[in-house]
C-alpha cells in the first residue's frame, strides 16, 4: 500500500474536522449515539476525500523531466509567433518636427 502524501493527509483531516463541526451544529445532537454516528460519517467522508485527492508527486517529476530537456523541443516548446509588422511611413504624413516647442501649433 503506498504512503499518503501530505496533501492527502491535510485535506482528509480538514474534511473530518469541518464535517464534524458542521453536522454537530446543524443537527444539534445531545445523545452519545448520534454523536458517534456523526463522527463515523465524518471519518468516512474524510477518508473518501483523502483517497480521491490526486497525488502531486508524479506530476512534479514529469514537469522537472520536461524542464530539463533542451530548450525549444518537446510538447511544451513555445510556438514561434511572428512579431508585429513595422509601421510603414507614407509621403502623405510628414514626420513630426523635432524642434517644435510645447506651444507650437500646426
Amino acid at each position: 500500500m503506498p504512503r499518503p502524501h501530505p496533501a492527502q493527509l491535510v485535506y482528509g483531516s480538514a474534511t473530518v474536522i469541518c464535517a464534524t463541526l458542521a453536522m454537530l451544529l446543524l443537527f444539534e445532537t445531545r445523545s452519545g449515539a448520534w454523536i458517534a454516528v456523526i463522527a463515523l460519517a465524518s471519518l468516512a467522508l474524510g477518508l473518501l476525500v483523502a483517497v480521491t485527492v490526486p497525488a502531486a508527486g508524479p506530476t512534479l517529476r514529469r514537469r522537472r523531466t520536461v524542464a530539463r530537456g533542451p530548450a525549444g523541443v518537446g510538447p511544451h516548446a513555445p510556438a514561434a509567433l511572428p512579431g508585429p509588422a513595422p509601421a510603414a511611413r507614407t509621403a502623405a504624413a510628414p514626420a513630426p518636427a523635432a524642434t517644435a516647442g510645447l506651444g507650437a501649433r500646426n
